[in-house]
């Protein structure tokens, strides 16, 4: 009976010992900040984590005098189908003249449906696609310049009403001196780690909000670059016939945006002050498509158009078969500088390029 008890004793002590060196092998890891105490914040649902990559996350972020990290988040919840979070960094420090220069930073992400009315809609769009913005890799619905982006999520995230369901990443860096405002740089690492912080929240968010997939979504393949960098002294923009500009063509740019079966774009701005001048896209995707139903309206927007469009003051919008899918060109800038038919001349290029028959009156198939 002794020796029983004397066995109990000593198993006793073992595991009294085992767990006194696993409190101390704990309280060692989060002293050296490592798994599983590391004691590094997380932000956005828990989706983005301090030091995982991105400058704005790092803890160099930090080092200035008077600089802080802070974020704020609304989680998105079966019931309640929206969410957004900000991360924010400020830091204050005096230049050596004894100005006082303060920098600021603001990452948004957003979840929640597509605008109900069509204007706001295609103005929110406006916001995301065109210009520089690239489709994100690996079949996502989705787009980024490096700065701002877009992901349309998964069906199963969709309104009752059949809005698609979209989580929208925004940016704001700035350094403000005394006299003046300059942009700067958010320090989100280019569009590649854009696509990685968008679904990497996406997926959190859907989790939140009850609606994600079976299997999460993954940006891992390369991001595609633009094919050519802005170009300033043409006469035809973005290589497409009937976009010649002449004269005026002196102090305007133009770049070519992306140039799939699903997405193209052309960007023309005015050199001085980045003004506006003309922008249309074409998108095919189906879940980017999704976000264009019901703003293309039911007849044709002008004699000689094929399928269904809109021709307002501030966009143009036309949706039209495309070997049995839908293909939607916009004009996302106002129509005021259009004085010759350069949409019409977007609309029957990119259909011709893709193998559709011409959208707009005096295309030809061939």
């Amino acid at each position: 009976m002794k020796q029983l008890m004397g066995g109990a004793r000593r198993r006793t002590a073992l595991v009294g010992g085992a767990v006194v060196v696993l409190v101390a092998a704990g309280l060692g890891t989060w002293a050296t900040d490592t798994w599983p105490f590391d004691g590094k914040d997380t932000y956005c649902w828990g989706a983005w984590k301090e030091d995982s990559g991105p400058g704005f996350l790092s803890r160099e972020a930090l080092d200035e005098d008077n600089a802080s990290r802070t974020s704020k988040e609304t989680a998105p919840t079966p019931r309640r189908q929206r969410g957004q979070c900000t991360v924010s960094l400020h830091s204050e420090r005096i230049g050596s003249d004894g100005e006082q220069i303060v920098a600021e930073t603001k990452i948004t992400v957003t979840y929640g449906p597509a605008p109900e009315g069509a204007g706001q809609r295609l103005e929110w769009i406006d916001g995301y696609l065109g210009d520089r913005a690239m489709p994100l890799p690996d079949g996502l619905s989705g787009a980024t310049d490096g700065k701002q982006a877009l992901l349309v999520l998964p069906e199963g995230c969709d309104t009752r009403d059949g809005r698609p369901t979209a989580v929208t990443l925004d940016t704001m860096a700035r350094t403000v001196y005394s006299d003046t405002t300059m942009s700067a740089d958010a320090g989100l690492g280019g569009s590649q780690s854009v696509a990685r912080l968008l679904v990497a929240v996406a997926n959190r968010a859907m989790e939140k909000a009850g609606c994600a997939p079976a299997e999460p979504l993954e940006a891992v393949s390369p991001m595609t670059t633009l094919p050519e960098e802005d170009e300033s002294f043409f006469t035809r923009a973005c290589r497409i016939r009937g976009l010649e500009f002449g004269k005026e063509g002196r102090d305007l740019e133009y770049q070519v945006g992306a140039v799939t079966r699903d997405f193209q774009s052309c960007s023309v701005r005015t050199q001085r002050g980045d003004g506006r001048y003309f922008d249309a896209l074409m998108v095919a995707q189906p879940r980017f498509s999704a976000l264009l139903d019901g703003v293309t309206g039911t007849k044709a927007p002008a004699r000689g158009w094929r399928g269904t469009g809109v021709f307002a003051d501030d966009y143009k919008v036309v949706r039209a078969d495309c070997a049995g899918r839908p293909l939607t060109v916009l004009m996302l800038a106002p129509s005021l500088h259009e004085t010759t038919p350069y949409f019409t001349a977007f609309a029957n290029a990119v259909a011709r390029r893709v193998g559709c028959a011409p959208i707009a009156p005096g295309g030809s198939s061939r």
